[in-house]
C-alpha cells in the first residue's frame, strides 16, 4: 500500500514556549495530517540534544529531551499552581538555552508538586523507574551537574568511575536523580500519549535512531566496554565518513567506534537494548548511517579532518540477524545515501529493508537533458530532501537558468505540465511508485533557505533551529495536495 508522509521534527512544532512540545500542537499537527489522508509521521530524534544542539549527539538513547515536555499539560494535571507565561511564542528560531532556561523553574515547580501528591508511589511511576536505565540516566545527569556540565571523562574519579563502584550519593545528588527521573516518566507519559493519538488517527510515527552514540552520553559513561576508549575514556577512532558531496575533508563527527568484538561477545545487547526500547516509542525506526553495518569509517582520534581513515567491515548481518531474533515486530528502514559499495545494498535487500532515494539528487541536469537517474523504485522510500539538504525550493532556486529549463523540461515529459514548479515537482514524487513518499513540511509549504534544519559538517547555529509560528500556511497548502496525497 502507498503511503504518503511528512517529515517534521517535534522541535519545530508552533507552542507558547519557543519550542515544539507534546502538548496541544502534536495533537493538532496530528488532526491536519489526517485530514489530507497522511500516514506518516517522520521526526527527528527526541533524545536530549548534546553538542551543538544536535540531536544526532544525544545524552542518552533511551531519554527524552525534557525540553518537549508541555508546561501546559502539567498545569491541566495539576502540577503547577497556573498558567504558564509565554515565552518567545511567535520566535522563527529555537534557541535552546534561553528555552531551558526559561523551563526550569517550571518543571521544578511540578516536581515538587508531583512528590507532595505522593506521586512516587503511583504504580505507573514506579514501574517506569524500574527501568535499569532510567535510574543510571538520573545518575549521569546529576553528576554532569554536579560537574559544571563537563564531559564525563573530565568529571572528579569517583564520578566517572560510578558505573563500576555504584557509591552511595549524596543526598543533594540523590535529590537531582530523582527529579531527572521524574522527567523522564513525564515526557514518556507525554510522548506515548501522542503517539496513540497519532496511531488512532491511522498516522504511523517513524522515529530516527542514529547509529553511533555520543562521547558525552550515558550510553558511554555507563558501558565504556561497548567502545574503543583509552584508559582516561577518550576515544581511540572517532567515527565519521570520509570526502564526499557534503565536505572536501569529510565529516569528522567524533562520536566514538564501536568495539564490536565485545558487542559480539555479549549478544549484542547493547543493541537490542537500544532498538528494543525504540521499538515502543516508534512505529517504523529510521537506522541513521545505515551503511556503517557493513563497513564504517574508523577515523584515528589524532586527525584534524576525516580524509585519514579506512574502511572497516562490520558484522552487519549478525546485529540484525539478532534484532529480528530478539525483536520479532521491529519495522526497521535504511538511510542508505551517499556512495556505497554494493555489499550495502545487498545487506538491507537481504531483510527487505527500505531504502531512501533523494529528488534532489536524482535529478540530473548535466547533459543535454534532464533525467532521472535514480531507477530504484522497489521497496524504497521517496523524499524531496532530508534535514540534511537544502529545502526544494533553495535548490531549485541555486540552479542555473538552463538547468531550471531541464528540470521543466523533464517534468514536462512525465505529463506534469502545469502550476508551480514546487506544485510540479512534489506531483512527481506523490505520483511516483515508492511504497512511501515523504516530503519536508518546509517543502510543502514551499520554504527556501529559512527551512533548512541542518548543514552536514557544521556544528551550532542555525542548525536544529528551524520553528514555525503557526499551521495556517501548512494546513492551507497540504490541502492543496490531499487529493495527489490520497490517491496514492
Amino acid at each position: 500500500m502507498k503511503k504518503t508522509g511528512i517529515l517534521m521534527p517535534v522541535s519545530a512544532l508552533p507552542s507558547t514556549t519557543g519550542v515544539g512540545e507534546l502538548g496541544r500542537a502534536s495533537y493538532q499537527w496530528i488532526d491536519i495530517m489526517k485530514e489530507n489522508g497522511v500516514k506518516i509521521w517522520q521526526i527527528l530524534p527526541l533524545n536530549p540534544v548534546g553538542y551543538g544542539n544536535s540531536p544526532y549527539q544525544p545524552y542518552s538513547s533511551c531519554a527524552g529531551d525534557e525540553l518537549y515536555i508541555s508546561l501546559d499539560l502539567l498545569y491541566d494535571a495539576g502540577l503547577l499552581d497556573k498558567k504558564p507565561d509565554t515565552f518567545r511564542e511567535n520566535a522563527k528560531s529555537v534557541d535552546y538555552t534561553a528555552v531551558r532556561a526559561f523551563k526550569e523553574s517550571y518543571l521544578r515547580e511540578a516536581y515538587e508538586k508531583f512528590k507532595a501528591k505522593d506521586g512516587q508511589n503511583n504504580p505507573a511511576y514506579k514501574d517506569f523507574i524500574s527501568q535499569e536505565w532510567v535510574y543510571t540516566y538520573g545518575v549521569f545527569r546529576a553528576l554532569k551537574f554536579a560537574n559544571k556540565g563537563a564531559c564525563w571523562n573530565e568529571w572528579k574519579t569517583e564520578d566517572k568511575d560510578w558505573p563500576n563502584s555504584r557509591k552511595p550519593l549524596t543526598k543533594d545528588v540523590e535529590e537531582e536523580v530523582r527529579y531527572q527521573c521524574f522527567l523522564q516518566y513525564i515526557f514518556f507519559t507525554q510522548w506515548m500519549d501522542v503517539k496513540k493519538y497519532a496511531n488512532e488517527s491511522g498516522i504511523e510515527i517513524m522515529g530516527d535512531v542514529p547509529f553511533y552514540v555520543g562521547l558525552d552520553s550515558v550510553d558511554v559513561w555507563s558501558g565504556k566496554e561497548n567502545f574503543l576508549l583509552d584508559t582516561d575514556g577518550r576515544p581511540v577512532f572517532i567515527a565519521g565518513v570520509p570526502p564526499d558531496y557534503f565536505s572536501a575533508t569529510g565529516q569528522r563527527w567524533g562520536n566514538p567506534i564501536y568495539d564490536w568484538e565485545y558487542l559480539k561477545k555479549n549478544g549484542y545487547k547493547f543493541w537490542v537494548d537500544r532498538i528494543g526500547y525504540s521499538n515502543k516509542l516508534f512505529d517504523i525506526i529510521r537506522i541513521d548511517h545505515f551503511r556503517a553495518f557493513d563497513t564504517f569509517w574508523k577515523i584515528p582520534t589524532s586527525c584534524p579532518t576525516a580524509v585519514d581513515g579506512e574502511w572497516i567491515e562490520a558484522p552487519g548481518y549478525e546485529v540484525i540477524d539478532t534484532l529480528n531474533k530478539e525483536i520479532p515486530d521491529v519495522n526497521l528502514v535504511a538511510e542508505d545515501l551517499g556512495n556505497l559499495r554494493p555489499e550495502v545494498l545487498e545487506l538491507k535487500d537481504h531483510y527487505h529493508l527500505k531504502g531512501m532515494r533523494i529528488l534532489l539528487f536524482s535529478i540530473d541536469t548535466n547533459g543535454k537533458y534532464a533525467r532521472d537517474i535514480s531507477k530504484d523504485i522497489e521497496n524504497i522510500i521517496f523524499y524531496t530532501g532530508t534535514h540534511d539538504n537544502d529545502t526544494l525550493m533553495q535548490w531549485y532556486k541555486g540552479l542555473t537558468v538552463a538547468a531550471k529549463r531541464k528540470v521543466r523540461e523533464f517534468l514536462k515529459k512525465q505529463g506534469i505540465k502545469s502550476g508551480s514548479i514546487k506544485d510540479r515537482l512534489l506531483t512527481y514524487v506523490l505520483n511516483s511508485k515508492a511504497e512511501y513518499a515523504i516530503i519536508p513540511l518546509a517543502d510543502i509549504i514551499g520554504l527556501g533557505k529559512e527551512g533548512h534544519i541542518n548543514t552536514p559538517g557544521t556544528v551550532g547555529s542555525p542548525n536544529w533551529e528551524w520553528h514555525m509560528t503557526d499551521f495556517k500556511k501548512a494546513g492551507e497548502e497540504l490541502a492543496r495536495y490531499k487529493n495527489l496525497i490520497i490517491n496514492r
